[in-house]
């Protein structure tokens, strides 16, 4: 891969796979070529039944910070409407393992979409986050304007997309867009922490619980519930749900087999 690194044993753990955004002299900008590596990667790691968690992360001085402003700028409507992307972000949002964005540094424009669509965000207090868009004329076109206004409530978003400045990580934990802060030089060793909580658990019952979450943002409470309710009795279908059971009740470590 050019514009990606790719560890599929995240500090030796056979289970969580790591994936540094890797286009350091333009701060991890994301353009096509990056974009589409990187959604055919976490493809194939979904696909592989030995990764139960993904971590994205970048580099110190930016996790990713935006566009490529110059192709955007050389390229016109029909160059827009006939882009890819579209479709490669969507098909990230059918990812069904967790994946975590491990963000240091810079977190702007596409770089900040790419975060929120990770499914959750732990990041160093040195991390800054925004959507610039409107400072070069143009709007957050990746979800810059939709998931940040469902995870940060309507005031806050304007603020963010309108002004174009920059938050910092302490205002993006208190907003809701951050799940956990951390020190720069602890930032992958915490969020490898998480990530091993996660892989240790049943994936049939995280897989179910993510799907049952993002649903949440696409429907009213009363479907959503419906819809977590069915969830809820789908694990009771599972041997992960009578292995975990039985082995609180037995007072030991369960053995989860995801199925």
């Amino acid at each position: 891969m050019e514009t990606l690194l790719l560890d599929e044993a995240m500090c030796g753990r056979s289970d969580v796979a790591l994936i540094t955004l890797n286009r350091p002299n333009v701060l991890n900008a994301i353009n096509n070529h990056l974009f589409t590596e990187l959604v055919h990667t976490i493809e194939a790691l979904d696909l592989n039944p030995n990764i139960k968690v993904i971590v994205v992360t970048g580099s110190k001085r930016a996790f990713a910070a935006g566009a490529d402003i110059q192709a955007l700028y050389e390229s016109g409507v029909i160059d827009q409407y006939l882009d890819q992307r579209a479709k490669l972000w969507k098909r990230l949002n059918l990812i069904s393992k967790p994946i975590i964005a491990a963000v240091d540094g810079f977190c702007l424009g596409g770089g900040h979409e790419l975060a929120m669509s990770c499914d959750l965000i732990i990041a160093s207090h040195e991390a800054k986050f925004g959507q610039p868009e409107i400072k070069i004329g143009t709007i957050p076109g990746a979800g810059g304007t939709q998931r940040l206004t469902r995870t940060i409530g309507k005031s806050k978003a304007m603020l963010m997309a309108l002004t174009g400045e920059m938050i910092s990580a302490k205002e993006a934990y208190d907003w809701g867009l951050v799940a956990k802060l951390t020190n720069s030089h602890t930032l992958l060793q915490e969020t490898f922490q998480i990530a091993s909580k996660i892989a240790d658990l049943s994936p049939i019952a995280v897989r179910l619980a993510k799907e049952s979450i993002k649903k949440s943002y696409e429907t009213t409470l009363s479907e959503g519930l419906d819809f977590e309710r069915r969830h809820f009795y789908m694990t009771f279908a599972s041997h992960d749900q009578k292995e975990g059971m039985a082995a609180f009740l037995e007072k030991r470590k369960p053995n989860y087999l995801g199925k």
